[in-house]
C-alpha cells in the first residue's frame, strides 16, 4: 500500500477525546474540523478546531450519530480523513462503508473486522476458533433465552451485542429476574447502539479486568504496547485504570499480550485496538471483547511508552509501515488514570450534570489532563457524564499513586457534584493500595469510601473554611469586576456585625469585630480569626489565615451560594442574613416522600410502568428516568396506589419536577 499524504481531519465526535485528537492534528501540522450539535456551540473542541461544522439540533441520532451529516461535514470541509474517536461512530461499519463511498480515508480499522469484532458474539466464535478460552455464553431470541432459564449457570451476565462502555450490561442472579433485566439491556442497546440484540455469558466472580493495547498497520506487523489493568470500576465502567497490571506475572503478562497479537494476525486487524481479557481467581483468562477504535483510557500506555497512538492510528491509515517491531517497545514506570466524571457517588453515581463555575488543572510533573472543558462551562444531560481524565506518572505503583493523591487535591471543579473526592479516598483505601481488588472493589467497598469521604470532610476546619468564605463574599464583586483593585470599596462590611454562615448545613455564628483594606479580625463558633488578602486569580484566592498562607478556589454558583475548596474538597456556603425563601433551593422539592415523587436529575421519561388507579408494592419500577447515557428507575418504597402521572414518556424533566403522586 503506498503513503497517502493526508491534509485535513474531520473529527467525528465531541468533548475530550476531539480535544485530544485535534491536539495531535495540531503537532503534525495537519487541519482539523470540528462537528458540533447546538449544544455545543462554545464546546472546547469546536474553539480549538482550525474549521467547525454545525450538526444541527436534536437527538444523537440527529446529530452526531447521524452517519450522512457526517460525511456531509466532511465533504464541504475538504477533508481527506475522519477520525472517530471512542464511542459514537468509532465502530460504526456504515460509516466505513460511507468513508470509501466518498474517497474518505477512515482512520480506523475496516469494515469487516469491525463488524467481526464489534458485535460480541460474532468476537466470541472467532475466539473459539482459534483456541482462545471463553467463559460460558448463550444467544438468540429473547424468547430462546427465555427457554434456557432453567439451565443457565447462575450468576449470569447480560450483554449488548453491539455495545460497549457498560451499556446495556445487567447481572441477573436468579431466573426470576431474567425476563426483567433482558428487556431493560435490549432497551438500552437499541438506544446507544442502534442494535437490541443481546446474549448473556457466565458471570466470573471476583475478576480482574485486564485488557492489552495492539497496533496494526497494513504489512501484517502487530505489536502490542503492554496492558492495562481496569479492575476498578462501577456500574460495569471502568473509573481508574493502570499499566502495568499489579496482578499478573511476568509469564502471565507474556501470555496473554501474545494472545491478543495472535488474535489480531487471525483477523487481518489494522488501526489500533484493544483486546479485553477477564481474569479469574486462579490467574485464568477469558477473551472478553476487543474494541476496535482508540480507548478512554489510552493515555496509560502513551504515558509510560512515550507513543502518541493517535498520531500511529494516522500513519497506518496513510499506509506507512510501523516503525518498529516488538522489541523496540519499551514501556517504564508505573501509569495510573482516574476518569472525573459529573457524578455524585452518594447518591448511587446519579450524574449531575449542570454549570461548572470554577475549572483549574493541576501542574505538577508526571500529571497528564485529557478534559472537555478548559474553565467555567456546562455540563449537559444529554452526553456521557464524563468531564475529564487525570493520569500520572511514576517510576513505580506507589510513586504514581501519590502523583495522583496530590494531583486530585490540585484539581478544581466547582459548581456540581463530581467524584473527585470519591476516587481519592479509592487511591489511598488499603485495599487497593496492596492490591486486593476485583471487579466488584467499589460496591463491597462503597460504605468504607463513603465513610472515608464523610470522615475527610469532617476533619476539615470549619472555622478556617467560613474566614475564607468571609474574606471572598465581603469583595466579591470587587474581586469578580476589578480584581487588581478589590479594595477601594468596603461594601456593606460594618464593625460589630453578627451574622450566621451555613457550610452544608451546619450554621456557624460569626462575629466580625474589625474590617479593614484587605483584613477582617472576629470570632468564629467562640475561637478568634484573623484573615488577610494576599492573592487573587480566576478564582484562585491567596490569604493569611491565623497567620500561615493557605490557597482557596471560591466561585459563586446558579443559586448565589459560594463554593469554597478548601483542602481539595468544596464545600457551600452562604449567610442566612443574605438569602430569602426564595433562594433555599429546590432541596425540600427534591426529596421523595412515600406519595410525591420528583426525578433524582434532569433528564428524559424513557418508560412509564404504570397508570393511574394500579396498585403497586415495594419495590416496583413505576418509571425509568435517563440521563448522560444511564438509566435510573424510580421505585416504589411500599404498597400504594397511583393516584396521578404527571408526565408523558420522552418527555424531558428536571430534578424539581413531580413525576407521580401515590397514595
Amino acid at each position: 500500500m503506498n503513503s497517502i499524504r493526508i491534509h485535513k481531519v474531520l473529527v467525528a465526535n465531541r468533548g475530550e477525546i476531539a480535544v485530544r485528537v485535534i491536539k495531535t492534528l495540531h503537532k503534525l501540522h495537519i487541519e482539523s474540523v470540528a462537528v458540533f450539535a447546538d449544544n455545543d456551540a462554545n464546546a472546547l473542541h469546536r474553539r480549538l478546531a482550525d474549521e467547525a461544522c454545525p450538526l444541527g439540533n436534536g437527538s444523537l441520532k440527529d446529530t452526531y450519530l447521524n452517519v450522512q451529516k457526517i460525511i456531509d461535514a466532511a465533504l464541504d470541509a475538504g477533508a481527506d480523513a475522519i477520525h472517530p474517536g471512542y464511542g459514537f461512530l468509532s465502530e460504526s461499519p456504515e460509516l466505513v462503508k460511507a468513508c470509501e463511498a466518498n474517497n474518505i480515508i477512515f482512520i480506523g480499522p475496516d469494515a469487516r473486522t469491525m463488524r467481526l469484532m464489534g458485535n460480541k458474539i460474532a468476537a466470541r466464535k472467532v475466539a473459539v476458533e482459534h483456541g482462545i478460552p471463553v467463559t460460558f455464553g448463550a444467544m438468540g431470541s429473547h424468547e430462546e433465552i427465555l427457554a434456557m432459564a432453567d439451565t443457565l449457570p447462575y450468576p449470569i451476565l447480560i450483554k449488548a451485542a453491539a455495545g460497549g462502555g457498560g451499556k446495556g450490561m445487567h447481572i441477573v442472579w436468579q431466573k426470576e429476574d431474567l425476563k426483567l433485566e433482558l428487556e431493560r439491556a435490549s432497551r438500552e442497546a437499541e438506544k446507544y447502539f442502534g442494535d437490541g440484540t443481546v446474549f448473556v455469558e457466565q458471570y466470573i466472580e471476583s475478576p480482574r479486568h485486564i485488557e492489552v493495547q495492539v497496533l496494526a498497520d497494513h504489512f501484517g506487523n502487530v505489536v502490542h504496547l503492554g496492558e492495562r489493568e481496569c479492575t476498578i470500576q462501577r456500574r460495569y465502567q471502568k473509573i481508574i485504570e493502570e499499566s502495568p497490571s499489579p496482578t499478573l506475572t511476568e509469564e502471565k503478562r507474556l501470555q496473554i499480550c501474545e494472545t491478543a497479537v495472535e488474535l489480531c494476525k487471525a483477523i487481518h486487524y489494522r488501526n489500533a485496538g484493544t483486546v479485553e481479557f477477564l481474569v479469574d481467581r486462579d490467574m485464568n483468562f477469558y477473551f472478553l471483547e476487543m474494541n476496535t477504535r482508540i480507548q478512554v483510557e489510552h493515555p496509560v500506555t502513551e504515558m509510560r511508552t512515550g507513543i502518541d497512538i493517535v498520531e500511529e492510528q494516522i500513519c497506518i491509515a496513510r499506509g506507512k509501515e510501523m516503525g518498529w517491531t516488538q522489541d523496540a517497545v519499551h514501556a517504564q514506570g508505573h501509569a495510573i488514570e482516574l476518569r472525573i466524571y459529573a457524578e455524585n457517588p452518594e447518591n448511587g453515581f446519579l450524574p449531575t450534570p449542570g454549570k461548572v463555575t470554577a475549572y483549574h488543572e493541576p501542574q505538577l510533573r508526571g500529571a497528564r489532563v485529557d478534559s472537555s472543558i478548559d474553565g467555567p462551562s456546562t455540563v449537559s444531560e444529554a452526553y456521557d457524564p464524563m468531564i475529564a481524565k487525570l493520569t500520572c506518572h511514576g517510576k513505580d505503583r506507589q510513586t504514581a499513586i501519590e502523583t495522583a493523591r496530590h494531583a486530585l487535591k490540585e484539581f478544581i471543579i466547582q459548581g456540581l457534584t463530581t467524584n473527585k473526592a470519591y476516587l481519592w479516598e479509592v487511591i489511598k483505601n488499603p485495599d487497593f493500595i496492596d492490591n486486593k481488588m476485583d471487579t466488584a472493589f467499589c460496591a463491597t467497598h462503597q460504605e468504607a469510601l463513603l465513610k472515608a469521604l464523610n470522615e475527610s470532610r469532617k476533619a476539615q476546619n470549619v472555622n478556617d473554611i467560613v474566614a475564607s468564605f468571609l474574606l471572598f463574599d465581603f469583595c466579591k464583586k470587587q474581586v469578580e469586576q476589578h480584581p487588581d483593585n478589590v479594595w477601594e470599596e468596603i461594601g456593606y462590611w460594618r464593625y460589630h456585625m453578627q451574622l450566621t454562615v451555613d457550610v452544608e448545613g451546619e450554621k456557624v455564628p460569626v462575629s466580625i469585630e474589625a474590617a479593614e483594606t484587605g483584613r477582617i479580625k472576629g470570632v468564629i463558633n467562640g475561637v478568634p480569626f484573623k484573615v488577610e488578602f494576599q492573592q487573587y486569580d480566576h478564582k484562585q484566592l491567596k490569604i493569611m489565615l491565623n497567620g500561615r498562607t493557605e490557597t482557596v478556589y471560591c466561585s459563586v454558583n446558579d443559586e448565589q451560594k459560594t463554593i469554597v475548596n478548601f483542602h481539595g474538597l468544596n464545600f457551600t456556603c452562604f449567610r442566612t442574613d443574605q438569602l430569602n425563601d426564595t433562594l433555599d433551593y429546590a432541596c425540600k422539592e427534591s426529596v421523595n416522600d412515600k406519595s410525591r415523587l420528583v426525578s433524582p436529575m434532569p433528564g428524559k421519561v424513557v418508560k412509564i410502568n404504570v397508570k393511574e388507579g394500579d396498585e403497586v408494592g415495594e419495590g416496583t419500577i413505576m418509571m425509568v428516568v435517563e440521563a448522560m447515557k444511564m438509566e435510573n428507575n424510580i421505585v416504589a418504597s411500599g404498597k400504594a396506589k397511583v393516584k396521578q402521572v404527571f408526565v408523558v414518556e420522552g418527555q424531558m424533566v428536571d430534578n424539581k419536577m413531580q413525576l407521580l403522586e401515590l397514595e
